[in-house]
């Protein structure tokens, strides 16, 4: 059911037009926007989407979070048959369900309208808007909702998760992935605007809090805790020595091999091992 963001009135027809107030979304670069006002994230750059488009699909990490995303949803929500991915950015692990042969019906919402228009590139057949995630125009509409390395963006996560929890219908649930250990803040963390780096039982709890039950909680980037450890100690401390593209540029040797590492993770959690550390948080809860 969507959601009028006038009069609260839910409403279950093909336009967003208002049954009740006649009120509808303005049309922002081509899409649907429901908090004009925020359309420049103050929580990402803008120009960095045009640096992920380019680095993403040759990535290691971005490879092997797409690869244990698409697992989790084939694995927990068998029977889905719409996904919402909140902050879907360039759309890449949006392209990557599509391109897993899935027939999830797909939607895809970004604070920046920059964002929305890569995204809809590479996911033509998706559905895309713009919209603040603490104010979610949906009531009881998807069966899977995913957020991925976007929580630590928003100061007001909380509020995020309960309107993530509205949002999905009964018995769904959500996917969630998050940066880990306070002890690897760094100067990367401040460029991306990140607010926080999670611990796993306080996002249990805040998810918990939400209405969810948690179903799986596994952390992964484990194996490479040790590198990206010493990565981080070697980051300059000055802002204008640090170049946010060097974890992107990568060689295509190096991404081979810490791709094979990757993947040694994820076979250990697809067979059921929870990793207990690591850079990342993997959390399955459901409605």
């Amino acid at each position: 059911m969507k959601l009028c963001q006038s009069c609260a009135t839910t409403f279950d027809t093909t336009t967003w037009r208002c049954p009740h107030c006649g009120n509808e979304p303005s049309i922002l670069a081509g899409f649907p926007s429901f908090a004009p006002g925020l359309s420049s994230d103050e929580g990402f750059e803008d120009t960095y989407f045009h640096n992920l488009v380019e680095f993403e699909a040759r990535n290691f990490w971005f490879r092997s979070r797409n690869k244990l995303i698409l697992w989790a949803l084939k694995r927990y929500f068998t029977s889905a048959k719409n996904f919402l991915e909140i902050g879907c950015g360039t759309g890449f692990v949006l392209s990557g369900v599509a391109t897993a042969g899935s027939e999830l019906k797909l939607s895809g919402s970004e604070i920046s309208s920059a964002g929305l228009a890569y995204a809809a590139k590479r996911v033509p057949s998706a559905n895309f808007f713009q919209m603040d995630a603490r104010a979610i125009p949906f009531v009881d509409e998807f069966d899977v909702i995913g957020a991925f390395d976007v929580l630590e963006h928003i100061e007001d996560d909380e509020t995020v998760l309960r309107q993530m929890h509205q949002a999905t219908r009964p018995g769904g649930g959500i996917v969630l992935t998050v940066p880990q250990h306070a002890f690897l803040w760094s100067r990367a963390d401040d460029h991306a605007h990140h607010v926080r780096r999670y611990a796993a039982r306080d996002l249990i709890n805040k998810v918990v809090s939400a209405g969810f039950r948690v179903e799986r909680v596994t952390s992964f980037v484990s194996l490479l805790l040790p590198l990206m450890m010493a990565s981080r100690a070697r980051q300059p401390i000055s802002k204008e020595q640090f170049d946010p593209l060097t974890e992107l540029k990568i060689g295509r040797f190096s991404n081979a091999i810490l791709e094979k590492i990757m993947n040694i993770e994820y076979l250990a959690i697809k067979a059921g091992l929870n990793l207990p550390a690591g850079g990342s948080l993997l959390l399955i809860a459901r409605r």
